[in-house]
């Protein structure tokens, strides 16, 4: 028996303009089985958890590259 998905999570790889997102949104809407698709508006809490992560990955390559640090 397989699961069944009630919806689909689309991450951009940068954040883009409203009106620029409207062809991406549009075509989205075009799928069979789509019911509605609307954009999420970028914020201080998500820039601030995408800083975080960013500086948690940098954090990991040093460590990998140059052995952790003694602290």
């Amino acid at each position: 028996m397989t699961n069944r998905l009630h919806s689909l999570t689309v991450v951009l790889d940068h954040d883009i303009r409203e009106d620029d997102a409207e062809p991406i949104l549009n075509a989205i809407r075009m799928i069979r089985g789509v019911i509605d698709v609307s954009g999420n508006v970028a914020s201080s809490a998500s820039y601030m958890a995408e800083q975080r992560a960013i500086e948690q990955l940098r954090g990991k390559v040093l460590d990998a590259l140059y052995g952790k640090d003694p602290q």
